[in-house]
């Protein structure tokens, strides 16, 4: 296949920061349990044209506050806002905020802190009380939102969407009672707000065939069983696809299985690699699943017959590329093929289509839930406008405030082809110069995870080929079989302390117990004995503990 027009660099930033900052942030707050990404790459209008600014909601305004119009409020307002600092440009300069306290006559004084050190800083502001007005970008974990929640220190949110002041939102959450739901604390209250793209399918990056050892191998269908990969990686191994006369060919290859784990294991039906529930709404403890083991014996096998790069455990993730572009690997996980094979955008190298096993249903894939697991916003109890606030945060969920933050002003980097149907065009970037990095002047949204909606409408006109093939083999392949591996549920604060005790010592059981099982130091003859320490570490109180969260999410309570 010939090659694709390369991607356009913002869309392909705004989908990969979206996901991987999505994927660190969850990852790290329940150590191990369910969390949620963001990014994707295929299509959800919802949302996109959920309003702006304008309301039906007839109630009493606060005082010097619309609910509907611009500017916000009758009488200038200055508040303070604290959020990461990507170190790009000064906020104060940003074309996109100087706009925004045109339009809606609220300004702010920025408390900002680099990425690096804003957990401490965080951290040090809620312990001193010396509180800004909003948090932005802010990261805000479940358990922070539920602490300083109840502790009065972040206010509800719920009353000011329900009131009138965010009929974007209001919209957004009417549609989808999910993610509305998925905000909800244990005690009722909405403190912080999410990201949204409902456009998202992948959960991590996928799984890619190398093209040109299929084009070799003479492959005109791809492996749909567990034993039709066997079977192809093993030929990938005796056949020299690379043809270069060197049994160099790695068919499998990874970075301490992090990078496959999660697509590997929709083989055997399992959504996610800590907590999941199936079609059932049961909640289960992946690691001691018996698709789990399926999982184990599978890699043990890859393994013992040296299609599983023996250097999984110790290589680095640049040592895993450098093999890619000497056009060693067979099979490989990277966010894009050309990633790890180089090369330019092209089709010639397909996603995986997960492939089934032995387990009933499978194969499955943990798709993207569509929303961020950690809060990017939220109203302290300091602000003297919540109701401004609302407006003004509330412009982010609606399309033209999406648009706005996310590509910078109208006729800066872009401008409408056609207005009435949201189809965009490229500018020459002024001056010259890298596209993403000229955006990054312009706005906050830039290296950060940050409030609002994404949706395929907003890039409409700006994607290219390769973007409307990557849509086409998410649709095929992982579309159809995909759901959210696990809701975004809230703990109280006993119960996350007790989670959080127990998963990390569970983590650094599964993960050395993994590696073993792999590498054959623990013959698979061992799993009874795993299992029955695993639950007695906690194992299967962790399904329980998330049990009830996800029985209490999915009565709406």
């Amino acid at each position: 296949m010939k090659n694709l027009r390369k991607p356009s660099s913002i869309v392909l930033s705004l989908t990969l920061t979206a996901a991987m900052l999505a994927a660190c942030s969850s990852g790290n707050e329940k150590n191990g349990a369910p969390a949620n990404d963001s990014g994707g790459a295929a299509n959800a209008e919802n949302g996109a044209n959920a309003g702006n600014g304008t309301n039906a909601n007839a109630g009493t305004e606060a005082n010097g506050v619309k609910k509907d119009g611009f500017p916000i409020v009758d009488k200038a307002l200055t508040l303070t806002m604290m959020s990461q600092d990507a170190g790009v440009a000064d906020w104060k300069q940003m074309a996109v905020l100087q706009e925004m306290e045109k339009l809606t006559g609220v300004k702010f004084e920025y408390q900002l802190a680099p990425i690096d050190s804003f957990e401490a800083k965080k951290n040090l502001v809620f312990a001193s009380g010396d509180l800004p007005d909003v948090f932005y970008g802010a990261d805000l974990k479940p358990a922070e939102q539920v602490t300083y929640g109840t502790q009065g220190v972040l206010i509800p949110l719920e009353k000011y969407i329900d009131e009138g002041y965010a009929p974007n939102l209001k919209k957004i959450f009417d549609e989808h009672p999910d993610i509305r739901k998925s905000f909800t604390t244990p005690d009722g209250h909405m403190y912080a707000l999410p990201n949204i793209d409902l456009s998202a399918v992948w959960y991590r990056s996928p799984m890619w065939y190398n093209g040109k050892f299929l084009q070799a191998l003479k492959v005109t269908e791809l492996p749909k069983t567990t034993d039709e990969l066997y079977d192809y990686l093993k030929r990938v191994k005796n056949e020299d696809p690379n043809g270069n006369g060197k049994p160099d060919e790695i068919p499998l290859t990874s970075v301490k299985l992090d990078d496959l784990r999660m697509f590997f294991l929709g083989f055997w039906g399992i959504y996610d690699e800590a907590v999941y529930s199936d079609k059932d709404g049961k909640v289960h403890y992946t690691p001691q699943e018996e698709g789990y083991k399926g999982y184990l014996t599978f890699m043990n096998r890859l393994w013992k017959d040296e299609l599983l790069d023996h250097e999984t455990f110790s290589q680095t993730p640049e040592q895993k590329k450098a093999k890619g572009q000497n056009n060693q690997i067979a099979l490989f996980n990277d966010w894009f093929p050309y990633f790890t094979l180089g090369g330019e955008p092209s089709g010639d190298n397909p996603m995986m289509t997960p492939v089934k096993s032995e387990i009933a249903g499978s194969p499955v894939y943990g798709k993207h839930p569509g929303i961020s697991t950690n809060g990017t916003f939220a109203i302290t109890s300091k602000d003297p406008a919540p109701e401004a606030t609302m407006r003004w945060i509330d412009y982010l969920y609606g399309y033209d405030g999406a648009t706005l933050f996310a590509q910078g002003p109208e006729n800066t980097l872009w401008k409408y082809k056609d207005k009435a149907t949201h189809e965009k065009e490229w500018l020459p970037v002024p001056g010259g110069g890298d596209r993403e990095e000229y955006r990054g002047k312009l706005t906050p949204n830039y290296g950060i995870l940050t409030p609002g909606m994404s949706s395929s409408e907003l890039t409409k006109g700006l994607g290219s080929e390769f973007d409307a093939w990557l849509a086409k083999e998410n649709a095929e392949k992982l579309t159809p079989i995909g759901k959210a591996p696990f809701p975004n549920v809230y703990l109280t604060n006993e119960e996350q302390t007790e989670a959080t005790t127990l998963l990390s010592d569970l983590n650094t059981y599964v993960t050395q117990m993994e590696a073993k099982f792999v590498t054959g130091q623990e013959p698979m003859s061992g799993w009874d004995k795993y299992v029955a320490q695993i639950k007695k570490m906690g194992g299967d109180r962790i399904a329980e503990l998330y049990q009830g969260a996800y029985d209490k999410w999915n009565a709406g309570k």
